[in-house]
């Protein structure tokens, strides 16, 4: 470890200070952060730099603060254990900003999640005309509720009760209770016109006409006519009957139409835990469309009926966050300016961020990975809050080189107002802005969690580390470019802001049989583009950012099904049952039931997570831990990397051919230094994405697209990962990308660039050729800084 800093902070008021961190992979980690600058951590993906940053200095920080509230109050927070550490010093209030999806609950907004709904509210229940009430009168989260109530009176000495009347006026649309949509089923996908219901005209999972389901519907309905051919009395019992009690073969029960049935037995179930076929029904026979009473703004009429300068506030909500702050700037209201400034300055964050392209109405669930971090951030630019400790993970995920300039700007304004800022990095041109670095590795996993730098960005750079030595890395432009073989044809797109040349929507040709980056700034129309109108075809696979669901028992090896041919060999090697080897099934420890954890609730005390005392975490009981192949019990097996366990599988005596194919592609994605059995919960939001393209590599499609496939990944991973996607292409599939990383797009074949800003001002194709071509034209933002990234 060298330290080209030269100094120190003087005294733990000016620096945290980490002494003998051990959390997950860390080796006895010291390292002195100083206090009020900007420390950027960099690594191989796997190093130890999350397990330094949050699970050591912003758990402890968040752990001390809960710690601080009455038992009471933690009886209702998730309880955190201690990190894994000798001395923690200096301390302040950790403030985590990462990349963790915004929650999808339908009324979750961009506005309402940013506390600027609430300033608009109050807005219109002052300025807006007609006058219609308080600011709850504006708001799609609260009903209008009116009645009656009795009320307990003093007068003259006397107690006496009177009735009184009350109105509650909220904005709440009454038809889709604030949601904007309502939802219907699909007909089609619950039945077969054709047939009739003892030819199994039921679509629904579990309707089975041979068993009781067959003597139930008999008694009330038709069985041999065609569903097509029934009155509609017939189709209206059969879909939307109410529960009624009827007698079958002597036996009382109770029959209801197939909906309601389906909204009681499916729809009240948490989507996620829906069994797999279950889940792919629902999704199908559900349909959401916009409710045809307030027009999809969640408002009553009342709400909508008030307005400021001829705009209501759903008006105002609808438009491009850029073009609300020039609205508001042009509000003239005495005695409103320092809520009217308040709210100027916050819209101006979004567009200072590079999200001025989205609206107040925005649901979060829509968001990506970078959006919803950008979006976090609006609540503490603003923020009077000072020498806190903000914690940023990968803030350059989804930004476009030119989006990466003002993320740097904002995160040295956080620094600028006395606060310490901890940012995780792979990007150059986000370490370069950093005060002090701090380097781990060597590499990843078990061979990670050292410190190998600490110092300045220059020092980095002179350094023999893996990030020293790649820190200038750059792609060059490829000679020659593969020639494509077909295309795949997008005519008259125009979903959210895309937008032809015509104003008609957008024409391109996307080519087959090469390797094609789609690129453009955060907003410009990328998404909506590919997802939108290629991911649903047939023979197409999409990676795209959405988070890996799954409880705290599953891990790489339940989720690839690489645990299933283990198990199947587990077994025959042994002479018994696969089950054993499920920590979930029969191989289960008695103890913790198979979870490696007690769970100790204390009642009002927060509940207290312990490792199991009988199989000390293994989670297998003890006489399935006595069976081995080649020489290792199934613990061992999930203790091993994903390396090791690719060496360990190709073994004469413990050849599992199935296990080595996904162990490969795991490895082609560059998470070789993963466990088997390591908690998906742990694994970083880069780590998941790489383990969801690794499932769908094995699925041997023919058309690949892929959502930002270089997140996570540390400078030195990205020509493993271009390597990998040469692969494919040369194996005959088609790679489309969507890339902001300029050694992908000099690396492509072709690109397509969108642009040429966000939101509004792009939608439109502003280029379509080779990298080189690009470069040589240089007449949009991407060609300008792919230019400047292949000359240096």
């Amino acid at each position: 470890m060298s330290d080209a800093a030269g100094t120190h902070p003087a005294d733990s008021h000016d620096r945290i200070r980490v002494s003998g961190a051990r959390e997950h992979n860390l080796k006895d980690v010291s390292v002195e952060i100083p206090k009020r600058r900007l420390t950027v951590f960099t690594g191989v993906s796997g190093s130890g730099k999350s397990s330094l940053v949050f699970g050591t200095i912003a758990a402890e920080s968040q752990r001390l603060i809960n710690e601080t509230y009455s038992a009471f109050v933690q009886g209702f927070m998730p309880s955190q254990a201690r990190p894994d550490v000798d001395v923690l010093e200096g301390l302040t209030t950790a403030i985590i900003v990462d990349q963790e999806r915004m929650g999808a609950n339908p009324r979750s907004t961009v506005g309402t999640a940013t506390d600027v709904n609430a300033m608009l509210r109050i807005v219109f229940s002052r300025l807006g005309e007609p006058r219609i009430g308080s600011p709850n009168a504006f708001s799609f989260n609260v009903a209008s509720v009116s009645g009656a109530g009795a009320v307990t009176l003093e007068k003259g000495g006397r107690t006496i009760k009177e009735r009184r009347s009350f109105e509650v006026l909220g904005g709440m649309c009454p038809n889709c209770e604030g949601r904007g949509a309502v939802s219907d089923f699909a007909l089609d996908e619950l039945y077969d016109a054709d047939k009739s219901l003892a030819e199994g005209a039921l679509k629904v999972p579990g309707f089975s006409m041979d068993g009781w389901y067959g003597r139930l519907f008999g008694a009330m309905l038709p069985m041999e006519k065609r569903l097509g051919d029934f009155t509609e009395k017939e189709l209206t019992d059969l879909l939307y009957k109410e529960p009624v009690k009827i007698k079958v073969d002597g036996t009382n029960l109770t029959y209801e139409g197939l909906i309601p049935r389906i909204q009681k037995s499916m729809l009240s179930k948490d989507r996620e835990a829906m069994q797999p076929h279950i889940r792919a029904f629902v999704d199908r026979a559900i349909v959401f469309r916009t409710c045809p009473d307030c027009g999809g703004t969640r408002l009553n009429d009342t709400a909508r009926s008030s307005t400021i300068a001829g705009r209501s506030i759903a008006d105002v909500c609808a438009l491009q966050i850029s073009d609300l702050a020039d609205w508001v700037r042009g509000l003239e209201a005495p005695g409103m300016g320092p809520l009217l400034a308040k709210l100027s300055d916050t819209l101006d964050s979004f567009v200072r961020i590079g999200l001025g392209y989205l609206s107040l109405d925005r649901p979060t669930g829509t968001l990506s990975g970078g959006e919803s971090q950008r979006t976090k951030m609006i609540r503490h630019l603003g923020s009077p809050i000072t020498d806190a400790t903000y914690v940023f993970d990968e803030p350059s995920i989804g930004l476009h080189p030119h989006d990466i300039r003002r993320m740097n700007q904002l995160l040295l304004q956080l620094r600028d107002k006395g606060n310490t800022v901890l940012v995780v990095e792979h990007k150059p041109e986000m370490i370069a802005i950093a005060d002090h670095v701090v380097d781990l590795g060597p590499g990843a996993g078990a061979q990670g969690g050292e410190i190998r730098f600490e110092g300045t960005v220059e020092g980095l750079r002179g350094s023999e580390t893996l990030t020293g030595r790649h820190l200038d890395d750059r792609a060059r432009l490829k000679s020659s470019v593969r020639e494509a073989n077909g295309t795949i044809e997008v005519r008259g797109a125009d979903r959210h802001n895309l937008r032809g040349a015509d104003g008609h929507g957008v024409d391109v040709d996307l080519p087959l049989g090469v390797l094609c980056a789609v690129t453009g700034v955060a907003g410009s129309g990328k998404t909506s583009l590919i997802h939108g109108y290629v991911s649903g075809r047939e023979g197409v696979v999409a990676v795209d950012q959405g988070a890996i669901k799954g409880s705290r028992r599953s891990n790489p090896a339940t989720y690839t099904g690489l645990l299933d041919p283990v198990r199947t060999a587990f077994a025959k090697a042994n002479g018994v049952k696969p089950a054993l080897f499920s920590a979930n099934s029969e191989g289960a420890c008695p103890e913790c039931k198979g979870a490696g954890t007690i769970y100790t609730d204390l009642g009002m005390m927060a509940t207290v997570e312990s490792v199991c005392e009988v199989c000390e975490g293994k989670r297998f009981a003890a006489e399935v831990l006595d069976y081995t192949l080649g020489g290792r019990n199934i613990a061992e097996v999930l203790d091993l990397s994903m390396s090791e366990a690719r060496e360990f599988f190709g073994g004469s005596e413990s050849k599992v051919p199935k296990a080595a194919k996904i162990l490969d592609r795991l490895i082609d994605v560059g998470l070789g230094y993963l466990t088997l059995g390591q908690p998906l919960s742990t694994l970083s939001g880069g780590e998941r994405q790489r383990l969801k393209l690794a499932i769908h590599i094995l699925e041997d499609a023919e058309i690949y697209v892929l959502d930002e496939p270089t997140t996570g990944l540390h400078l030195a991973d990205v020509e493993q990962l271009l390597a990998l996607l040469d692969r494919l292409v040369d194996e005959g599939r088609s790679v489309i990308v969507i890339e902001h990383h300029q050694a992908v797009m000099a690396h492509a074949d072709w690109i397509v660039d969108l642009g040429p800003g966000a939101g509004q001002q792009g939608g439109r194709v502003v280029f379509e050729g080779t990298p080189a071509e690009l470069v040589a034209d240089r007449s949009t933002l991407t060609g300008e800084h792919l230019a400047e990234y292949v000359a240096q």
